[in-house]
């Protein structure tokens, strides 16, 4: 099965310039867990959520799809004891059967084959584990870089979003979710960037990848300058807030 490769091009540069993901979200999940021998993350792109998983489980095992992505967190030193990362489906893991106490996907169930996916969850989690799926869609830094931010989204690169995407800009509420619920708070990811971090993120966005493609141009530079022009010197470090939508539910 061919899967939907938007960040293989450029893994080195997406593994150094994702944020990564609030602890509190970590010790939710972990304060639900019955047990915790095994964690899965899927769709681990460069690792952010592995990593931190590695703090509660026995075991993480990290798969993705793309070689480059896995290739790029090992050179990246996301090493831990007990991680272990694997090039594989979402939909064909690899995994035994009943295994996994927690699988999580994080900013990548919208490239899935659902219907696959959940059939694979259903076959590798536990009786009592849990699924935990979660996006973050655009950041928050202040008035104008924000008004900057959204034009870049939508009317620069806009037209080259995956389809897919939408889900995301839906926080995942219209996604297809087939298992019983539970209730989760609110969580965060917050970073301190300066100009160049930050323009460094837009650039791993699928939409740039595609307009470049498309184009043979490449739109960032553009949005760099209109950036430079409000964010004072380029050294200042600004604070950037994503609001996360999370899903999480068990198979009951």
């Amino acid at each position: 099965m061919n899967f939907k490769d938007h960040f293989s091009h450029d893994s080195r540069s997406y593994a150094r310039a994702r944020p990564d993901y609030p602890s509190a979200l970590f010790e939710f999940l972990n304060a639900h867990c019955r047990s915790r021998d095994l964690a899965w993350d899927c769709g681990t792109g460069s690792g952010q959520a592995a990593r931190q998983l590695t703090k509660y489980f026995r075991e993480v095992v990290a798969t993705d799809a793309s070689a480059a992505q896995i290739h790029a967190a090992l050179e990246e030193g996301i090493v831990r004891p007990g991680l272990i990362f694997r090039t594989a489906p979402a939909e064909d893991s690899g995994l035994p059967d009943c295994s996994a106490d927690l699988i999580t996907v994080a900013q990548a169930l919208h490239w899935f084959d659902f219907e696959r996916f959940y059939a694979e969850v259903r076959r590798v989690l536990r009786p009592d584990g849990l699924l935990a799926v979660w996006c973050y869609e655009l950041m928050q830094t202040g008035k104008e870089i924000d008004k900057l931010l959204h034009y870049f989204y939508h009317d620069v690169v806009g037209p080259y979003w995956p389809a897919d995407r939408r889900f995301i800009e839906e926080h995942y509420a219209t996604i297809p979710f087939p298992f019983e619920e539970l209730t989760v708070p609110n969580f965060y990811i917050e970073t301190s960037w300066n100009l160049e971090e930050y323009v460094n993120y837009l650039a791993t966005w699928s939409a740039v990848k595609r307009y470049r493609e498309a184009r043979q141009a490449d739109p960032v530079p553009e949005i760099r300058s209109a950036l430079a022009a409000v964010w004072g010197p380029s050294d200042v470090r600004r604070s950037n807030r994503w609001p996360i939508y999370m899903r999480l539910g068990h198979t009951g």
